[in-house]
């Protein structure tokens, strides 16, 4: 049995349709991603889920009942949504998340471990007596995330629970998103346009445009095999137009631009868009000795250390993002400004 099931689910206001034909089954237990521009139906999924918006025409299957959008005051229990612009009341902390758990009826022993125990899911242990209202914007979410734990609703629903954020509030917001699902095993799905977001957090994504999912997947197949919708919207890595013309030697040469032209496997004419993985593509500091029909020379513009591994951004004409492990990257004494040399295989670049 699913976490839930759109089946045939059409949402229109007026004449204008905002999400149409939609299949999607959820999972129990998975972080799925609605993942797609402004505009291409992700709230308007996500709140009806959350069964506040009902459906034109199809079904909502929530834990294998279908969900009747006449009488919803049970299943609204079970599920919770939580918007992109957060709001909370001119309270305390403990307040904002007891309020749930107030209008339940749940008493105040049972209520004040529940916020507790929440307030440490979400790293604000101590904010208990501050004023919601003056917390920065990271930490306004975290409270209203908060909120919606202590329900322990069946359903979690975040839509851009990243946006407007810092960096540091929003490496907090992910780690509480992954921690939450991995411990207390709650279905998430979360709208975003974050892609690096939608790389690394859920276990799969749906990929939304114009209030149609194009295309369901785990992220690393999703991104893996670039599809034309995702690369038409994402300013996704490595994601190149420019004009191809096919080679004697049956591949074709793409000018991206700037002097740089890709040599691709595929026979290709005209106006196309190439997308090659970062995890494709070697770095040396001296020319490299590689049956690799593609190799270039730059420099670093740009350096991000993660764990073990190393992002780098080389400008060869065009910026390549590359990935090298640490111990590479020390090895070869790289720095900000390093002349470096990045290969890659013709075949190793998705064309579309």
């Amino acid at each position: 049995m699913f976490a839930a099931e759109l089946k045939d689910v059409t949402k229109a206001y007026g004449n204008k349709t905002v999400v149409n034909s939609v299949n999607l089954q959820i999972h129990e237990g998975e972080i799925l991603a609605l993942l797609g521009p402004n505009g291409s139906g992700k709230s308007t999924i996500l709140k009806m889920l959350a069964f506040i918006e009902d459906p034109t025409s199809g079904e909502v299957i929530f834990h294998g009942e279908r969900v009747n959008y006449k009488k919803t005051e049970e299943v609204r229990l079970e599920s919770t949504l939580v918007f992109q612009k957060t709001t909370v009341f001119s309270t305390s902390v403990k307040n904002n998340i007891a309020y749930g758990l107030k209008i339940r009826k749940m008493p105040k022993v049972e209520r004040d471990i529940a916020v507790k125990e929440a307030l440490k899911l979400v790293r604000l242990e101590g904010f208990e007596k501050r004023n919601a209202r003056k917390l920065s914007g990271g930490e306004q979410q975290r409270v209203a995330i908060a909120r919606a734990l202590v329900l322990k609703t069946r359903l979690l629903l975040l839509d851009e629970p990243t946006a407007n954020l810092d960096p540091k509030n929003a490496g907090i917001v992910e780690e509480v998103i992954e921690r939450v699902n991995r411990e207390r095993k709650v279905t998430i799905i979360m709208a975003t346009h974050n892609m690096f977001q939608a790389k690394t957090l859920p276990h799969r994504i749906a990929l939304m445009d114009e209030g149609e999912i194009t295309e369901v997947g785990k992220p690393a197949d999703v991104f893996g095999k670039l599809s034309k919708n995702l690369a038409s919207f994402a300013a996704v890595e490595n994601t190149f137009n420019g004009q191809s013309k096919i080679t004697p030697d049956e591949t074709s040469l793409v000018d991206i631009g700037n002097g740089v032209v890709v040599e691709v496997s595929d026979q290709k004419q005209g106006e196309t868009v190439i997308y090659i993985n970062a995890q494709d593509i070697i770095l040396c500091d001296s020319p490299i000795k590689s049956s690799a029909r593609n190799e270039f020379k730059g420099k670093i513009i740009e350096i991000t250390d993660s764990d073990s591994i190393v992002k780098l951004k080389v400008d060869v004409g065009r910026v390549f993002a590359v990935q090298i492990t640490k111990k590479s990257f020390k090895e070869m004494k790289l720095n900000l400004g390093s002349q470096v040399y990045i290969a890659f295989k013709a075949s190793s670049v998705n064309v579309f």
